[in-house]
């Protein structure tokens, strides 16, 4: 049975929504014109005009304007990312390999091209948009974790989501000003991103360790 609280989960049926189909198409077609206009309403409505929109129908799909185009894209290609990791057997992998996996997963092919992320980027850096910008990135890394098989409940639940959180931010930042071929540099930066996180845990253990050793002592 799916879980209806799963990150590939989709309304199907009477509740499908008619406008699925074009939603995304112009949302590929706003991508597109927010290379060269950001995500604004120009770029809104230069996507409208490739795709021979009838005037205010833009307006009807994307009632939010540009962010609510941006909101949609990311949720899509979270959607996506995971379908692509379940497809590759993630889940099964080591934990360093899990979230290599995802990062690259993610920015190879579902980033979108460098110039709109950036502009993006730019949006949801107002201060306005903080809220926002929190809100998908939690929602970017819990798919992630969904898709690499993650069944915690416990406090382990959020930290694991705010160190991919950490990699995953600071890797896409790099890969924007990253020209190397196939982008090899920013995947060495990953690796060296996720060596961090791994001693940092490895120490966490030890001093956890060390703790519960030191209560042992004090109760003899």
């Amino acid at each position: 049975m799916e879980d209806s609280n799963s990150p590939e989960s989709q309304p199907s049926g009477p509740d499908a929504d008619p406008d699925a189909g074009l939603r995304d198409r112009l949302v590929d077609a706003v991508a597109a014109e927010a290379a060269f206009e950001g995500w604004t309403r120009t770029a809104l409505a230069a996507g409208a005009r490739r795709l021979d929109l009838p005037p205010g129908e833009a307006d009807r799909l994307f009632p939010g304007g540009p962010v609510q185009v941006l909101t949609h894209l990311i949720g899509r290609a979270d959607l996506r990312t995971v379908e692509d990791m379940e497809k590759e057997g993630v889940a099964g992998m080591k934990i360093r390999d899990r979230i290599k996996s995802a990062v690259r997963i993610r920015l190879e092919r579902h980033a979108g091209e460098r110039e709109a992320v950036r502009r993006a980027l730019a949006v949801l850096a107002l201060p306005f948009n903080a809220g926002l910008a929190l809100k998908l990135l939690y929602k970017t890394v819990d798919a992630m974790w969904y898709a690499a098989g993650d069944t915690s409940i416990d406090f382990n639940f959020y930290t694991k989501r705010a160190t991919l959180a950490g990699v995953y931010s600071s890797t896409l930042l790099y890969w924007l000003n990253d020209r190397s071929p196939g982008a090899e540099a920013t995947w060495s930066f990953l690796d060296r991103r996720i060596d961090d996180v791994m001693k940092i845990e490895k120490l966490k253990s030890q001093v956890r360790s060390w703790g519960s050793g030191k209560t042992r002592t004090r109760s003899v």
